[in-house]
Parts: C-alpha cells; structure tokens; sequence
C-alpha cells in the first residue's frame, strides 16, 4: 500500500480531488446508511442542503489527497500551496510558555492543521504533538506510522501513554492538536448537547487545559476549490473554566466546533457517526432526544 500512496502522490493535488470528488459521490450513491446518516446530520444542525450538498464532494476529497500530504513534498514547505488566516494567534499562545491545545472538528483538511504548525512554528526538539487512532488495517496501519511523522510533528496513540505524553508536551510549552468531535470509548466522555442532540463528547481536551493551564485555540484547514492549496484558520476559543464540570466543559467545546463548521458547512465530514453510542455503554444509560 505504501507504494500505491507514493505513486498517486506524484499527482497534481488537482487531480487527487478531481478524483476525490467521484469518489465522494459514489460512495454517497451506493450507500444507503451512509446517504441516510449524511441527510440527518445535516437535518439536525438545521443546515440547508444547498449549503451542506458540497460535503459529498469533499468527504472524498479528503480520502483522495491523503498521499500529497503524507509523500508529497514531505521534507519541503508547502509554499504557495498554504495560506495562513489569524496564524498571530499561536504565535502569541506559544510566546507565553503555557502550552497550546489546538482543536478541529472533522472539516476541511484537518491533516494539513498540524503539517502547518509543524512547519511554521515548531523544531524537531520542541514538536507539536497530535492525538490519532491506529488504523485497523494492517496495511494502512503501516503506512500511517511513518507518513505522520515529519520534523516538528509526533503523534500519540489514543491511549494512557499517549495522553501523559501530550501533558509532558504541554507542561514543556509545546503545542499539542486534536478532534473533539470524535467519539470517545466508553468512559472516556460525557453526554453533551451538539446541534441540538446529546452526543457523546471526550473530555480530553478540557482536562488537557485544566490539568496544565495551557491555552486553547480553534483551527481548521479549508480546502480551496481547482486544488489550489489550503488555508488554515486559525479562531479564539471560549474559556474553559478550571473548575467547570466535565459535562459544562464538553458543552461549551460542542458549541465552539459548531461555530466552525457554521462557517463552511460544505466541508464538513456529515456523514462521521457523531451520535453513535461508544463501545460497550449500555444503550440504557444514553439520554433519550426528546421529540
């Protein structure tokens, strides 16, 4: 598989979403699950369809770039290819030595999030540190291990040892990214309003900033239509109280990623299973949506 990655990302970016964007539709077509899924996320956020109809499109999209931004150009800056939106932000977060958290929500090019920081702000000795999952084949699992890490940039498993390796990051000043719009194993989250329905919401990016101290930043990486690059944008976070509760914290982070895929719903990924219920609760504990 790592071959086939290195040879599609010799293709022009343009190309790979040309691509993409078939790939977005035919699995949109062929899926009934996933084009009902799809349809009632975007029903419960209250989003017109002209406005989220675009996310079929680019759910692809982000399959099929994978290889540029894992192969190509791996040890070169991104150039032209990258714009910066409110990039001040982290430099002023980082300047202070507290530490950073950096969420996105699952929209756009997340991937390129953290390819920026690295490049833009980050050394091989002082990196940003991002949370990712083992892919569940063997295969893909290979080829993501060594495909993430560049200069600048580490990852840490969803795991305990991963967690007290991003605080160890923190605690050094660094910088560390993740999406809390994931679902969480069972235990590892609460139930917290999104869009309206309870979903089961990680606390781990509340606990990261309470625990440390650190500062929290929203950021997210639009993908510019044409394969014309990306721009990262980089927004405010609301505060996170150091003595809210777990439950008043993943409501507050639920409605900053809300803010943000208002901003460009035709990126976001609606068709993720952001309702599921987590790995071994009992469907007799989640709260019941009401209507």
């Amino acid at each position: 598989m790592g071959l086939v990655f290195r040879c599609l990302s010799r293709l022009p970016l343009a190309v790979l979403h040309a691509l993409g964007a078939l790939l977005g539709w035919l699995v949109y077509c062929g899926s009934a699950t996933y084009r009902q899924r799809f349809r009632a996320n975007v029903a419960q956020a209250g989003i017109g369809w002209a406005a989220a109809r675009p996310a079929i499109a680019a759910a692809g999209r982000m399959t099929a770039e994978l290889p540029w931004l894992w192969f190509g150009n791996r040890h070169r800056p991104r150039g032209s290819a990258l714009r910066w939106e409110g990039e001040e932000l982290i430099a002023q977060a980082l300047a202070q030595k507290r530490g950073l958290v950096v969420m996105t929500p699952h929209m756009g090019c997340f991937e390129i999030c953290a390819q920026a920081i690295a490049e833009r702000f980050m050394t091989p000795e002082s990196p940003i540190t991002v949370l990712y999952r083992p892919a569940r084949q063997a295969a893909l699992r290979e080829v993501m291990a060594g495909s993430r890490e560049r200069p600048g940039l580490a990852t840490a498993p969803a795991s305990l040892a991963g967690v007290r390796q991003m605080i160890r990051g923190l605690r050094r000043g660094e910088a560390v990214g993740l999406l809390p719009d994931q679902v969480p194993p069972d235990g590892l989250g609460v139930w917290a309003p999104f869009f309206g329905r309870p979903a089961y919401t990680m606390t781990l990016a509340a606990r990261l900033v309470q625990q440390t101290g650190a500062a929290l930043l929203l950021i997210w990486g639009e993908r510019l239509p044409r394969g014309r690059g990306f721009v990262v944008h980089v927004l405010p976070a609301p505060e996170i109280a150091p003595g809210a509760s777990a439950e008043a914290a993943a409501a507050t982070i639920n409605a900053a990623m809300e803010s943000v895929i208002r901003r460009a719903p035709g990126q976001y990924l609606w068709g993720y299973h952001r309702y599921k219920q987590p790995r071994g609760l009992d469907i007799g504990a989640a709260p019941m949506q009401e209507g």
